[in-house]
């Protein structure tokens, strides 16, 4: 693996005023079991947030990616409270393109709505724009998680296109991808409208 593979997988801590996103490990896996069982996340049909009893493996899949090069995990924990509450990931890694994507996100019901997720989103996309010189960040999500697609949005990205039929579900159904993007050229104005967001709070 090249320098700037290493450096596109290499999950180095980040911290703001409300999270820190430190890698992910072993040491995460109780946490991040009450994370999805709080609202009992991964019962929602159109996500792929692992059950409590899957946790465990979830992580080690990760970790497995992290291993060979193919994936950044982050663990993240709310600092008012010292709690895991979430986790995220620089995916679908293309250093020599510049180009990588944030996702398989989950954060906890009670983090929901608290700039957590704002802030998260501020220090991976410095990460990003500013430390690894990316051309592009993408964001995807399910068609029907109405949600997500407003969350990306409201973040200042561009919904590039749908790619329809294009994963097959764990339920036997086809995911329709929401594919949307941040260039490096709009990454100032994002910047300013995530740090106004999270100064009116």
């Amino acid at each position: 693996m090249d320098e700037l593979s290493a450096r596109f997988a290499d999950p180095v801590a980040l911290s703001g005023s409300l999270v820190a996103l430190e890698p992910l490990g072993a040491g995460h896996v109780e946490g991040l079991r009450r994370v999805v069982a709080e609202g009992e996340l991964h019962r929602t049909w159109y996500t792929r947030v692992p059950a409590p009893q899957d946790v465990a493996a979830e992580v080690e899949r990760r970790l497995a990616l992290h291993a060979r090069g193919a994936m950044a995990p982050w663990a993240l924990r709310r600092l008012d409270t010292g709690e895991v509450c979430g986790a995220t990931t620089f995916m679908n890694l293309d250093a020599a393109n510049r180009r990588l994507e944030i996702g398989s996100t989950f954060l906890a019901r009670s983090a929901q709505g608290t700039g957590v997720n704002a802030e998260a989103k501020l220090l991976l996309l410095a990460r990003a724009f500013e430390e690894l010189g990316c051309a592009a960040v993408e964001l995807r999500t399910h068609w029907h998680n109405h949600q997500s697609r407003a969350a990306i949005a409201r973040l200042g990205a561009k919904q590039d296109g749908v790619l329809r039929n294009h994963v097959l579900w764990h339920d036997g159904s086809y995911r329709d991808t929401v594919v949307f993007s941040i260039l490096d050229g709009e990454w100032p104005a994002v910047r300013s409208g995530l740090r106004g967001r999270l100064a009116a709070r």
